[in-house]
Order: C-alpha cells, then sequence, then structure tokens
C-alpha cells in the first residue's frame, strides 16, 4: 500500500485533506506549481439549467479552496458546449435548447458564484463564456486545427462513446464533437489567461486527460487534470438528489419556482443529512478547519445533531449569508420544537374565498409537498398529512376560514416538510 504523498502547496494540502482528489494527472508536479506559483484553474459549467443544483457544489468549493490558497479561478459558462449537450455518463442525448433557453440558464446560474468566489482583487476569479471562442469558429476551421489532434480510433474508446456502443445505444455526431469542443477550451484558456489546471467531476476525467494532451501538444504547455470522486450519501444515494427533487443552489423566484430553493429548504436539506455523512460533508461543503470538524465528527448519539446544525448553518450562511442561516435555524426550532408556525416556511398565497373552495389534496399540490393527488392521498392514508398540526383524516377534507391562524395555514407531511398558505 502506497503512502500519502507529502505535499509542499497549500492548494494541494487542502484539497487532499478535505476529501475532493480522486485522480490527478500529476500530482507531484501540480504540487510544485502550486507551492512556486500562482496557478490559475477552470471549472465548466454548461448551462442546462437555470440554476446549478448542490451536485455542483463540490466543484465551486474547489474553486473557492483555489482562491483561498492563492490561485486564480475561472469559472467557465458553456454558452457554446451547451448547445452540443455533454453526453457524459449519459444513456442518451440531452435535449437541444434554443439560443433564448441557453442565455436565460446562463443569467440563473451567473448569481451563485459571487456567493463563493472573489471576482476583485490580487487574484480575482474570471467569468468567460465559451461561446466567445466557439461561435466564431467556422467547422472547417475547427476540424483542420482541432479535429487533425483527434483519432476515431482513440475516441471511441473513452468511456461514453464506449459505453454506448457497446450497449448499442445511439450517439449522434453532435454529441461525438464534444469531447474535442471542452479540450479546446482549456487551449483558449491556456493562451488568454495562462490557465494550467482543469478541475471536475470523476465523469470528466476523458475530457479532462483529452484537454490536458491536447493544451500540451498545441501550446507547448505543462498543463495538469484534477476530478473529484462522485459524492453519495451512505445510503447510496446520488448526493443532492431527494424525493422532492434536485436541491437547487438559486433561491430567486423569478428564475422559475421548479428551479429555485429557499434558504430555509436549502438549510433543512443539510440538516437531514445522514449521522455517517456529517464529517464527510463539513469537510466537502464548508470552510471549518479540519480540527473543529474533527471535534464534531467525534460527537456521538443525538449530539450529532449539534454537528448537523453546524453544517446546515455554515453552508446555509456560504450560499445565503448569515442572517438567512440564523432565520432558517430559527424557523426550524420554531416549527419542531415549539409546533408553532414560521414566518420563514415555504408559502404560496391565496385569498380567503379561494381558500374555501380548496380541498386538501389541491392545497398539498399547490404547496409543492407532493407531486399528484395520488400522492397526497398516500399521505393521508399514513398519517403523514396535518393541518396546523392536526391529522388529515380524510381526502376530501375542504380548508375554510376556521383554518386560518394568525393569516396563515400550515400544511406539513411528516415531521419535517411545512409550507404555509398565507390568506392575502
Amino acid at each position: 500500500m502506497t503512502s500519502t504523498p507529502t505535499y509542499k502547496s497549500e492548494l494541494m494540502k487542502t484539497l487532499t485533506e478535505r476529501g475532493y482528489l480522486y485522480q490527478c494527472t500529476d500530482e507531484v508536479a501540480l504540487d510544485k506549481a502550486a507551492a512556486t506559483s500562482v496557478v490559475t484553474g477552470y471549472i465548466g459549467f454548461d448551462c442546462t439549467a437555470p440554476s446549478l443544483h448542490v451536485g455542483s457544489l463540490v466543484q465551486i468549493m474547489m474553486l473557492r479552496h483555489l482562491q483561498k490558497t492563492g490561485g486564480r479561478p475561472i469559472v467557465l459558462l458553456g454558452g457554446g458546449t451547451t448547445k452540443i449537450g455533454d453526453p457524459s455518463m449519459k444513456d442518451k442525448s440531452r435535449p437541444i435548447l434554443t439560443d433564448e433557453m441557453i442565455e436565460k440558464n446562463k443569467h440563473g446560474i451567473k448569481q451563485v458564484f459571487s456567493k463563493f468566489v472573489d471576482f476583485e482583487g490580487p487574484n480575482a476569479a474570471i467569468l468567460v463564456d465559451n461561446a466567445d471562442w466557439l461561435d466564431k469558429m467556422g467547422y472547417i476551421d475547427f476540424l483542420r486545427l482541432v479535429g487533425t489532434q483527434f483519432t476515431i480510433n482513440r475516441m471511441v474508446t473513452m468511456e461514453t462513446a464506449k459505453r454506448r456502443l457497446e450497449n448499442e445505444l445511439p450517439m449522434t455526431f453532435l454529441e461525438f464533437n464534444y469531447p474535442l469542443l471542452q479540450s479546446y477550451d482549456f487551449v483558449e484558456l491556456n493562451k488568454r489567461y495562462g490557465c494550467s489546471l482543469q478541475l471536475g467531476g470523476s465523469d470528466q476525467w476523458g475530457n479532462i486527460v483529452t484537454g490536458v494532451d491536447l493544451t500540451r501538444r498545441m501550446e507547448g504547455e505543462e498543463v495538469y487534470g484534477f476530478t473529484t470522486p462522485l459524492i453519495t450519501t451512505a445510503s447510496g444515494g446520488k448526493m443532492g438528489k431527494t424525493v422532492d427533487g434536485a436541491v437547487w443552489l438559486n433561491g430567486d423566484p423569478a428564475i422559475g419556482p421548479e428551479h429555485v430553493r429557499s434558504p430555509y429548504e436549502y438549510w433543512q436539506f443539510w440538516r437531514n443529512t445522514e449521522d455517517a455523512d456529517v464529517g464527510k460533508f463539513l469537510k466537502l461543503f464548508t470552510d471549518l478547519p479540519i480540527e473543529d470538524i474533527a471535534k464534531l465528527e467525534a460527537l456521538e448519539g443525538a449530539e450529532i445533531n449539534k454537528a448537523k446544525i453546524v453544517l446546515a448553518n455554515e453552508a446555509t450562511t456560504l450560499l445565503h449569508g448569515e442572517k438567512a442561516a440564523k432565520d432558517a435555524e430559527s424557523t426550524a426550532t420554531t416549527t419542531f420544537l415549539q409546533g408553532g408556525t414560521a414566518e420563514g416556511l415555504p408559502s404560496e398565497e391565496v385569498t380567503e374565498g379561494a381558500l374555501n373552495e380548496m380541498g386538501i389534496l389541491a392545497a398539498t399540490v399547490f404547496l409543492g409537498l407532493a407531486g399528484s393527488n395520488g400522492e397526497a392521498r398516500r399521505h393521508i392514508k399514513a398519517g403523514a398529512l396535518k393541518i396546523n398540526d392536526s391529522k388529515v383524516d380524510s381526502h376530501e377534507r375542504v380548508l375554510s376560514s376556521d383554518d386560518i391562524q394568525d393569516g396563515v395555514v400550515k400544511i406539513s407531511v411528516g415531521k419535517k416538510k411545512h409550507a404555509l398558505l398565507k390568506v392575502v
């Protein structure tokens, strides 16, 4: 068994001790570069939705640590590559988005990054869009410049193409071009900003290695690739996926409620972390020192809930600010420990007239506590659905003015899902 290398750079020390390292093209050389110079590194984010979700947070936190250890982070928006669609880890083609949809999505996801990296100062982060160069390149020019650097022999051995071919699943020629485009991004960023590091998830390893190789050959520069492990929960679930869907990072309702999580919902997601994941998530998703995390990891039994609250507060503070985190904790305390109703809960407005005509099934779906009437019925059958903390016994229950308490009606599913109907 090989021993863990002793790193000289703060970057490699930080990334490894906090659990980010899965693969690296050359750990020793990257460590030396980071110890003796300002390393510029990037991560690409395609604009497939108007918000990023928690699945992207590992990558965003890596950019944060890169900057905090003296490096310069580049946030690369995939305004160009989104038009193709990354086939990595997908068994079918991604939907083709219009230019208008991509621009809307781009606007939504831009809002997140300023919470995690600083765009001012000596090693200020850079925000750039690969449409700046990909949209301007003619197809023939691109083939002559980049296509000659790739062989079909190698491309069909890349994991995505290989899996599609072995499973006799279609892969369009459009998707087949994606690795060329992503690899060329590294070339352009190296020329424009001296970028020498591409970071990403383990599903991007093939594309990253190809980009490293292309940049070395075309520019003659020493560059590196670094990937994180696939983050799963202790029970084997995918990080950031819940029964309610993805845990989005954007809290702005203007981008569309289906791609938003309120600060309270975000806080609650972290508070619900499984016991076995608390230490790992504190290392990956907060700035807490390793020594403090070790003390929290040592808590046992009911005491582990204190560590979960710290995790929820720290993670929510990074994204939404300290006040939002404190308000979320206060809301949770009022709702769960005191059985009350708190203003921080997710809510929808209704008139009193509309309320008096609203059945409990429709109200539950309207508030997003169930995806359908059928799901709401199942909650009632299981004894999990409540109005103002009182169990609902019948799916025919209709709300009325008598249910209004302090101007709201609280609907709950189980002990942890609550929302308000605000009567206006």
